[in-house]
């Protein structure tokens, strides 16, 4: 069993399923640009680097390249208006999240949710979906000069909680939050059920990967004091 004294948390693709909303904004912003709309499938493989490299994609419907400087200029505007009415409304807790928070909470784990989504979109979201409460900490994408998969957001939490990175836990669901706990020296257990651009997660090595928040009561202790 792992004894962390700290628990970050990703969000899109681990706590809450929040493809739907971006699929329709990402719509809704093709069609203001005359042109067609993207499927929620290819949504969920283009997730996870945060909302310009999603804009892009949608743009050239594709998850590498890059369109004309110009046709983001135009479009990315456009989507994070669409976006910010439209942040919470058709997106879910996944199933056994709550009981999971509820779970770690009275475990006694400070709980951070470190998240590549800009912070005008992070906050009403957890605060819409009822997580807000659960964490002491949240840093989005635009918190720091640098975002997942660098270091830098976990490192800046474990200062924030005074916890030695060795003893912090990473909850999260792609390949950028294995590589940034790696990087931070954390531990990390991954959900199979998130976004990872198509690929198991499994092939990038986390420590643990779990089908439901409920699993988290086999693999942590009770907090170390």
């Amino acid at each position: 069993m792992l004894h962390p004294k700290m628990i970050l948390i990703d969000l899109d693709g681990t706590l809450i399923d929040s493809v739907p909303d971006l699929t329709y904004s990402l719509n809704a912003m093709l069609a203001r640009l005359g042109r067609p709309p993207q499927g929620e499938a290819a949504v969920r493989n283009w997730v996870g680097n945060g909302v310009e490299r999603l804009v892009e994609r949608a743009l050239i419907g594709a998850l590498d390249g890059a369109p004309p400087a110009a046709d983001l200029a135009l479009a990315l505007p456009i989507f994070m208006e669409v976006y910010a009415q439209n942040t919470s409304g058709r997106s879910v807790v996944y199933p056994g999240v709550r009981e999971g928070l509820d779970y770690l909470r009275t475990a006694g784990y400070p709980l951070g949710c470190v998240t590549n989504k800009a912070a005008q979109f992070t906050l009403p979201l957890l605060r819409d979906q009822g997580l807000a409460d659960y964490f002491g900490l949240v840093v989005s994408g635009d918190t720091l000069p640098e975002k997942k998969p660098h270091p830098a957001p976990l490192l800046h939490a474990a200062a924030y909680f005074g916890v030695a990175p060795a003893d912090a836990l990473m909850i999260g669901d792609s390949v950028s939050d294995v590589s940034a706990a790696r990087a931070a020296g954390f531990h990390i257990i991954c959900t199979s059920y998130g976004y990872n651009h198509g690929q198991d997660i499994r092939e990038s090595g986390p420590d643990a990967v779990i089908d439901s928040f409920m699993d988290l009561r086999a693999l942590l202790a009770p907090a170390a004091q």
